[in-house]
């Protein structure tokens, strides 16, 4: 027990002083890091007061090597200016110089023009002298002559100027003639090779138009799809058309017949969906015949734009170029109204070219000039005048306008424009087998036929078929009923029997047709 106290309090001994000599050791570190931190200090700033020394120099150097370069780049300047305004100083002298020899030079010439006026003063004087001695000596003369006559000399004037007078119109006149004469001579001739040239450089296939279309089928089983159950299928197209259909023994084929090119074709496209797509019923035939006509529409302005691009046309309105697609479906005496005005726009702009005039403005009017015969409404206005009121309505000019008006005469030519569309028009027109007069009355007196029947109220469509044989009327339910279906017929077939002429009999179908439409949801 005694040992392990002493080993105790020896271990406190111990430590206590081991205390002791660490806090000694440690002052005496300190105390060394003290004075080194001083040393390093001392030296740290010395060498600082060192570096700052040197960087002043080297400030100071670069100050006056600055001064220095400055000093010299004035000096410089002050060289460049100075020999700069030596320079201006001896232009001065020199224009100073120049001045004073041009002032001797003027005076020089002053003084010979006022010696030259002194001269030709004279000169004048002198002249005057004479010239007064002259006329003394001229009226003396002029007084022998009338005493050796028996004329004044006014009267004596009188005469040789009436006798030149009537000499000198005697030549104009035979020089007059001679030349008119010959401007004739040579005009005609020009005129002819110019409308030779013309014919010669458009060559057009000519275009005759019939009024009947052959649809083609695949077998004859087709068409008793066509006509439908009871013939309701073919009625409702021929209704919805305006096209007679003929299913006769043809082989493979189906006859469409109408005068308007813009239904049947409608009634051929419409056909030839409804038999790839295999159905055949109203509803649907209605349904794309009205698809087929939008089609139309679009396909028409197409043309139109195709026609101008094609012509090198550019500006047309957007109108006029519908009106120009839809005369790809319209006919004159049986010519194809499209192609025929394409042939008169080439020939005007050929013949305008060779009589030196705007080609583009011939071309122009050579296209519209046959505007007003593809009309939405029937007009009384000649096709002349509606059409030149269509292009100045679409801002066409003037020269335009007055050729597409003037080109049958039925108002005046303003400009050598609209005679160049007569001649061109006439031209195309008469080509051997362009057009056909037979048609074209036709196809009036089908249209005139169709007009009879409009002019009755309730009508809501009007359709001429069979060559005109028999007349289809299609009225509004709501506004004729069955009874007034009959006399509405009668009504119809009368006023044709008292306004028109036509051959054989007429025959007046009027279709009153009721729908009930409901739709469940």
């Amino acid at each position: 027990m005694d040992n392990i106290l002493t080993i105790i309090i020896t271990g406190i001994i111990g430590i206590v002083a081991g205390f002791g000599i660490a806090k000694l050791i440690e002052k005496s570190n300190i105390s060394n890091l003290i004075k080194n931190s001083k040393k390093e200090a001392a030296s740290i700033l010395k060498d600082a007061n060192l570096e700052a020394e040197n960087i002043k120099k080297d400030k100071i150097l670069q100050a006056k090597e600055k001064f220095i370069e400055l000093k010299s780049e004035h000096e410089q300047v002050i060289l460049t200016r100075d020999k700069k305004v030596a320079e201006i100083e001896k232009r001065v002298r020199d224009k100073e110089s120049q001045i004073s020899n041009e002032l001797s030079k003027a005076k020089k010439v002053n003084d010979d023009f006022e010696s030259k006026t002194i001269e030709y003063t004279t000169k004048i004087e002198n002249l005057d002298k004479k010239q007064a001695e002259v006329e003394k000596l001229h009226k003396s003369q002029l007084q022998q002559l009338e005493v050796i006559s028996g004329l004044s000399a006014e009267e004596a004037k009188n005469q040789l100027v009436e006798g030149l007078k009537a000499e000198a119109k005697s030549k104009a006149m035979s020089h007059i003639q001679d030349t008119i004469e010959e401007a004739k001579l040579t005009a005609q001739q020009e005129a002819k090779k110019i409308i030779i040239n013309t014919i010669q450089r458009v060559g057009t296939e000519e275009a005759v138009e019939n009024c009947v279309s052959v649809f083609n089928i695949e077998s004859d089983d087709v068409k008793g799809r066509i006509i439908g159950r009871e013939g309701r299928n073919i009625r409702a197209l021929e209704a919805a058309t305006g096209v007679e259909i003929i299913v006769d023994d043809t082989p493979e084929a189906i006859i469409l017949s109408c005068f308007d090119p813009v239904r049947r074709e409608i009634a051929r496209l419409a056909l030839h969906k409804l038999v790839t797509d295999g159905r055949i019923h109203p509803a649907r035939i209605e349904e794309v015949v009205a698809k087929t006509a939008k089609q139309i529409d679009d396909e028409i302005i197409e043309v139109g734009k195709r026609t101008v691009i094609d012509l090198g046309i550019h500006g047309l309105h957007p109108e006029l170029i519908k009106v120009v697609g839809r005369m790809k479906y319209r006919s004159s005496y049986g010519q194809n109204l499209l192609q025929h005005s394409r042939e008169v726009s080439k020939l005007c702009g050929i013949m305008a070219a060779e009589l030196g005039l705007n080609v583009k403005l011939a071309k122009r009017a050579g296209l519209l000039h046959d505007i007003g015969k593809v009309p939405d409404a029937e007009s009384d206005l000649p096709h002349a005048l509606l059409g030149m009121q269509w292009a100045e309505k679409y801002g066409e000019k003037e020269e335009v306008c007055n050729a597409i008006g003037a080109h049958h005469d039925e108002i005046e030519m303003k400009s050598l424009l609209s005679p160049i569309i007569q001649v061109c028009d006439a031209i195309s027109g008469a080509r051997p087998g362009a057009r056909r007069q037979v048609l074209d009355s036709y196809i009036q007196r089908l249209k005139d036929l169709e007009e009879v029947a409009y002019g009755f109220s309730g009508v809501k469509n009007a359709y001429a078929i069979q060559a005109g044989r028999e007349l289809r009327v299609i009225v509004e339910s709501e506004k004729v009923s069955d009874e007034n279906a009959a006399n509405l017929s009668f009504d119809i077939s009368q006023k044709i029997q008292t306004e028109m002429t036509y051959p054989g009999q007429v025959k007046v179908t009027v279709i009153r047709e009721t729908r009930a439409v409901n739709i469940a949801k």
